[in-house]
């Protein structure tokens, strides 16, 4: 999830004509240091405990702020878990669109894609988990807006998969899409032996290579 630099207070800088704007203040930084420390503890604790087991307390506490402060930064509980959710589904589909779009042709998209997602899954292990677990307790709202996101997303490398198998067959992109995301994000919470972790190093080779093999599989009409 992104995060804020820390300096000194500035003065507001030059706007386009017609428009006001100002640098962010020592005060507002430190507003959205905590709001995201708030995020990232919400991540940990709704994982480990799941979103009903957790209290606004559990989260002020992990974010070294009282429950009450919460409060400042999120009407409720309900809308920590909208946030967290919102926000990486969005650095979801800005980041996937950045790596095509920094890319010379679709198989170094495809390979800049693999790579991309697999670095979000094994940082965010925490924050999979409760998408996978927890996304009903989202406001109707917000699950519509995180759906319209992910599908956003979907559609970045059902774009590029068409340029690499040279197919406007959109159900089978996607459905190619779709279980690379399974095969990717389900893997940190399995990557484990004698209940150590297996070191990311070892990991994120691995993930790249199969998802890869994966998308570029080539498939025939079985022998009936």
């Amino acid at each position: 999830m992104p995060t804020t630099d820390h300096g000194e207070l500035t003065a507001p800088v030059q706007a386009a004509p017609g428009r006001e704007t100002s640098v962010p203040t020592q005060r507002s930084r430190a507003k959205e240091s905590r709001r995201q420390a708030l995020l990232s503890a919400a991540a940990t604790l709704f994982a480990v405990n799941g979103f009903n087991r957790v209290s606004l307390e559990d989260l002020g506490a992990a974010a070294g702020v009282s429950g009450p402060a919460v409060y400042r930064h999120f009407p409720g509980k309900q809308a920590v878990l909208g946030a967290l959710l919102l926000t990486v589904s969005q650095d979801l589909l800005d980041g996937g669109r950045h790596v095509v779009a920094d890319a010379g042709d679709p198989s170094s998209a495809l390979a800049r894609l693999v790579q991309f997602h697999v670095d979000f899954a094994l940082s965010n292990p925490d924050v999979i988990r409760v998408q996978d677990r927890d996304f009903s307790n989202l406001t109707s709202e917000d699950q519509a807006q995180v759906r319209a996101l992910q599908r956003s997303y979907v559609e970045v490398w059902v774009d590029v998969l068409a340029g690499v198998h040279g197919t406007t067959d959109t159900a089978d992109l996607r459905m190619r899409a779709h279980a690379t995301f399974g095969l990717i994000n389900s893997t940190p919470h399995s990557v484990r032996t004698h209940g150590r972790r297996v070191a990311i190093r070892s990991a994120r080779p691995l993930l790249e290579n199969m998802a890869l093999a994966a998308l570029l599989v080539t498939t025939s009409p079985l022998a009936e």
